[in-house]
């Protein structure tokens, strides 16, 4: 990286008044800590509707019959006989009763109001479900299930009240989330802070650190408040919020101190030292700001508030960061002068020890190493082939939960999920004659996973009439789908349902296409929606980072290097999710329950933030490669040294941002815990076998091809000349480690 005179005197003006600096820092901090005080409360799981899709549109035109798809699931169990008992009955209705009485909820109706709907009563008789919709917004809805659920599940006379359904679920996911945020600060911060003091040997230049990723926090939690009143913020966002604050807050913080610490070691005052460190980490801590960011970025490409939330969290967590390493931490250290003893820190001050012998030793045999490191990642990403994607439900949630156990008891012993029920309604907004929605109904009830079928009036199973339809759904046509083709294959169901509108609007003419909902359609859609985005994100994603990398280095080599050695980290990413927590190993020892698929959003985020920290480690180690060979040193002497003065603090960084992840493993929510391990392994894989084996044997087998790039890209003319200029240093060879 090139010396820029722009950081250059920010470094000066920052060191020259330290304390008109760190005033203005503790106004943001304040501001930023009434802000980030109220953040929790207005974050929200938000649906999974895609604008324009389908599903959507059903949705549209069941609202303007003044219903829509049920979210509300109400286990009704019998202590003693069954459900068709009087008393049971009784009890049951009053809770019924209750709920149909309740401002927000529509739509309810229940086994016992349904004419003893057979398809709402358990295989033994001893449960029966209440089926309900809870209107409004995802905050609202979810607030007012959970009054009713703590006002009325338990032991309700002859009967005990559970309450499940998608809102219930994610309401109660939503409050787990938040519990990992605050369980994981608890053990996080006393963790890095013991980890810092075991690297500096000193409890101040520790808490400075652990200071910069708190202050990282606060910021970007502040900014997070502000984006939740303008749009969705998911809960995950807080979480992702701290890991990636103490992520970026120690990796530049270790690098603007470990310059600081090299000048100091060279004869510079305090003052001056900070100044240098802004000039000589400044452009790394940018350049890797950058990168990070154009990777989350690309989640904007999709229309899911879900996902864009990490966007925003990601950018918030830079920008703070970025803005304390090289401002604010600079002129604390101006600040403290003497008083700040780095003469114990375990820091690289001189460009000779393991890692460069590492370097040489790689380097020597860079092909052996390139095919060992270069199997043993594409062994641990083999998995990944395997993948397959399924749909999120309530086993993100640990097994005592009470949402899950409700579904968990639907699933079991009943044949049908009525709530998941799909739906279909005129496309044209025209209304079907009864005797249409009767044919329709009997078509569709022929379809494979199809329990029954309702329209005109009348109930179909396996194509043949079952006798009168029960009042409860809005929509012309309902289909109840079967417990087990709902657990196997529901984007199947929901294809083989389509088709099987398709076909019948066709043969029934105009005026009789269909749009088909609910609650799998919705979900089958939002899929959809993300594999047909999903190779545009990947492309502005590598594109834009590798832009970002290819016009600090001024070459195009060294980026496409980074990008694929990048990609092979998150092959082991792949192959982790695949075979722990699709395929369930580990499943008992981890405390989750694998299903079988994996939802394709955690694996997504995931990609975005891998490949963005992936990018700050390459940049981090790039830098001083380049100002190695900047300074007129061959390859291997620059790769050598580079990588001594650098990879420690990469390593040092990596493991605590590992430790930090591994922290989430505790959660009760499965999402949680695929990011505890699966960013864990692989940052630790990417700091140490990509980076320290990979990189140096790549950079060997390029040679000077490394630097080669276009006239327009090439470095400014007096770098070039000081590469001419300055002698090539000799380095005495290294006994092999």
């Amino acid at each position: 990286m090139e010396r820029n005179d722009t950081l250059g005197r920010l470094g000066e003006a920052v060191t020259r008044r330290p304390k008109r600096v760190l005033l203005i820092g503790a106004l943001f901090l304040v501001v930023a800590g009434v802000l980030a005080a109220g953040t929790l409360p207005q974050l929200q799981l938000a649906r999974f509707e895609t604008p324009g899709s389908p599903a959507v549109l059903a949705q549209e035109e069941l609202a303007g019959l003044g219903s829509g798809p049920p979210n509300v699931t109400v286990l009704v169990t019998a202590r003693d006989g069954d459900v068709d008992q009087a008393e049971v009955a009784e009890a049951a209705g009053e809770v019924e009763a209750a709920l149909a009485a309740e401002p927000g909820i529509e739509d309810v109706f229940s086994y016992w109001s349904a004419d003893d709907w057979e398809v709402l009563r358990s295989g033994d008789g001893s449960q029966a479900l209440i089926v309900a919709r809870a209107a409004g917004d995802p905050t609202e809805a979810r607030a007012l299930v959970g009054e009713l659920s703590a006002e009325w599940s338990g032991d309700r006379g002859p009967v005990t009240v559970a309450f499940g359904g998608q809102e219930e679920v994610f309401r109660q996911v939503s409050d787990e989330a938040r519990r990992g945020f605050g369980l994981a600060e608890a053990i996080v911060l006393p963790g890095v802070f013991l980890l810092l003091v075991l690297v500096f040997r000193r409890v101040v230049p520790a808490a400075l650190i652990l200071a910069l990723g708190i202050v990282t926090i606060i910021g970007s939690m502040g900014a997070l408040r502000v984006v939740a009143a303008l749009t969705d913020v998911s809960t995950f966002a807080a979480n992702l919020v701290l890991v990636m604050a103490i992520a970026l807050g120690v990796d530049y913080g270790l690098f603007v101190i470990a310059r600081h610490a090299e000048g100091r070691a060279a004869g510079l005052s305090p003052a001056r030292a900070a100044a240098d460190a802004v000039r000589g980490a400044g452009m790394t801590v940018l350049v890797s700001g950058a990168a990070v960011s154009a990777s989350l970025l690309g989640l904007l490409l999709l229309p899911f508030p879900f996902l864009r939330s990490f966007a925003y969290a990601g950018v918030a967590v830079v920008a703070t960061a970025t803005l304390g390493a090289v401002v604010v931490l600079p002129a604390v250290l101006a600040l403290m002068g003497e008083r700040l003893d780095l003469s114990r820190a375990a820091l690289p001050t001189t460009p000779t020890g393991w890692f460069e012998r590492v370097a040489r030793r790689t380097m020597r045999r860079p092909v052996v190493y390139t095919a060992l490191a270069g199997v043993f990642v594409l062994a641990l990403g083999a998995p990944l082939l395997g993948l397959r994607v399924g749909p999120p439900d309530d086993r993100i949630l640990p097994a005592e939960t009470t949402s899950r156990q409700v579904q968990d008891t639907i699933r079991a012993d009943f044949d049908s999920e009525v709530a998941d029920s799909l739906f279909a309604l005129p496309s044209s907004g025209v209304a079907w004659t009864a005797e249409q929605s009767a044919g329709f109904a009997k078509a569709l009830s022929a379809v494979d996973g199809v329990a029954e079928a309702h329209g005109g009036g009348e109930r179909y199973v396996d194509g043949a009439a079952a006798g009168p339809s029960p009042e409860t759904f809005a929509a012309p046509i309902v289909v109840v789908p079967t417990s087990d083709r709902l657990d196997a294959d529901p984007y199947g169901l929901v294809s083989d349902v389509r088709t099987a509108a398709d076909a019948w609007g066709a043969g029934a003419g105009q005026g009789a296409q269909a749009v088909v909902g609910g609650y799998p359609a919705v979900l089958d859609d939002y899929r959809s929606a993300l594999v047909e985005r999903l190779p545009w994100v990947f492309l502005v994603v590598l594109l834009v980072s590798t832009l970002v990398l290819m016009l600090s280095v001024r070459s195009i080599v060294l980026p496409l290097k980074a990008a694929v050695l990048n990609l092979l980290s998150l092959s082991v990413l792949g192959g982790v999710l695949v075979w722990v927590f699709q395929q369930g190993n580990l499943s008992t020892l981890l405390g989750f329950t694998a299903t079988g698929t994996l939802d394709l959003s955690i694996p997504i985020l995931m990609f975005c933030v891998t490949f963005g920290l992936s990018m700050d480690y390459e940049v981090l180690l790039l830098s001083r490669i380049l100002q190695e060979h900047d300074a007129g040193r061959r390859l291997e002497d620059a790769v050598a040294r580079g990588l001594q003065m650098s990879a420690p603090l990469v390593t040092t960084a990596a493991g605590i941002l590992g430790l930090s992840f591994l922290v989430y493993l505790t959660s009760g929510v499965v999402y949680l815990k695929m990011v505890g391990l699966g960013m864990a392994l692989v940052v630790l894989v990417d700091a140490t076998i990509v980076r320290l084996v990979l990189l140096p044997a790549s950079v060997k087998l390029l040679g000077e091809a490394n630097w080669w790039a276009p006239r327009w890209l090439r470095a400014p003319e007096g770098r070039q000349r000081a590469r001419r200029q300055v002698a090539p240093v000799t380095v005495p060879e290294q006994t092999p480690v």
